[in-house]
């Protein structure tokens, strides 16, 4: 399944049925009278959010959505049918933003949350309506009102619990393949993680939402490599796992590693810089216990709590860490309860992490 996050879609509520012009027509009745009945309401443009969605690739084929139109009135005073709301199905997680993007219309945070986005039109009065003691015979009527209709923009925002942010090559996929069920590329090159992958992990007998976005470098806010679009996927998380190559050298060393990435978070805003954040040097089995020693503490020095020494290739130092994540969160996450709903690219069911 591609995965999508922006998609810009039109939207136009049903119009109201025109009313009806008829007079009673019946034997033995000389002054029948008006009997024209209203039209019905046109539709409503609904937005729901369901389960087993994480991607808006649906609205790239389909990006118009039009609700029916009432049904006119007809004679003997009977009013036309309303029409059935248009219900647009989305992720949770997705906001619907105005078509200059400047204003949020509705925030979807929870399955099944419903919001009528655009009403749809009045049906018109039939002529029994215009009936009076000085118009025995009223031919006017009333066509229905027209729908409302706009641009919009959806925007997904994945719901997950811990996000996961470092440099290209910091190991985030291995890390995320080997304590959840996802199944993200891994190759020895920078940006194998070209769109976010969400992955559950399963730690004494809790079960949390861990998203892998794409790396960051310097100077991504400003659009430099894939940029910080992906930024907002980890806006909702509780906590960042921050995860920092031990081999690296240069400018990529452990503690200028770190530099890049808080300077990223700032930049970029929402919040993100004062998030918790955790941590964590990885690829410990290519370094020794005096290496390890050394870069902890000059991360510290820089500004981290404590930090954790893992390794997503062997699964080492993995417990403490998902120890101290399950610290930031509640007893019950509002993922747990439809974590097992998130897809994977293999169709594999949700796999289970134990320490090696």
């Amino acid at each position: 399944m591609h995965f999508l996050d922006q998609a810009k879609i039109y939207l136009k509520s049903g119009a109201g049925g025109p009313g009806a012009v008829s007079f009673r027509r019946e034997a033995y009745v000389e002054f029948g009278g008006p009997d024209g009945g209203d039209g019905g309401r046109g539709g409503d443009i609904v937005f729901e959010a369901v389960p087993g969605l994480n991607t808006l690739i649906d609205f790239r084929y389909a990006q118009h959505f039009k609700a029916p139109r009432g049904k006119h009135g007809m004679g003997r005073n009977r009013t036309g049918a309303s029409a059935k709301p248009l219900v647009v199905e989305v992720p949770v997680g997705t906001q619907v933003l105005s078509e200059d993007k400047e204003q949020v219309l509705a925030d979807f945070t929870e399955v099944g949350q419903r919001l009528t986005l655009l009403e749809g039109g009045m049906g018109g009065r039939g002529n029994a309506s215009y009936k009076s003691a000085t118009n025995r015979a009223p031919r006017q009527h009333q066509p229905g009102e027209p729908g409302e209709d706009m641009w919009v923009w959806l925007r997904l925002k994945l719901l997950a619990d811990v996000g996961l942010v470092g440099l290209p090559n910091a190991g985030k996929s291995t890390f995320i393949n080997a304590v959840s069920n996802a199944r993200a590329k891994v190759g020895d090159y920078a940006f194998t993680t070209l769109v976010p992958k969400l992955g559950v992990v399963r730690h004494k007998g809790r079960e949390f939402v861990l998203a892998d976005i794409p790396g960051l470098i310097a100077g991504a806010a400003e659009g430099a490599g894939i940029g910080d679009r992906f930024l907002g996927h980890i806006e909702r998380c509780r906590v960042l796992i921050h995860l920092i190559d031990i081999s690296g050298t240069g400018e990529q060393d452990p503690a200028g590693a770190m530099r890049v990435v808080e300077e990223e978070l700032e930049a970029y805003g929402e919040g993100l810089a004062d998030k918790p954040r955790l941590v964590a040097l990885n690829k410990l089995d290519l370094a020794d216990e005096e290496l390890v020693a050394g870069f902890a503490e000059e991360l510290m020095a820089a500004g981290a709590g404590k930090v954790f020494a893992v390794s997503g290739a062997t699964g080492e130092g993995i417990e403490p860490l998902f120890d101290a994540v399950l610290s930031y969160l509640p007893m019950k996450t509002a993922t747990e309860t439809n974590a097992a709903e998130i897809d994977n690219d293999e169709g594999e069911e949700p796999g289970e992490w134990s320490p090696i």
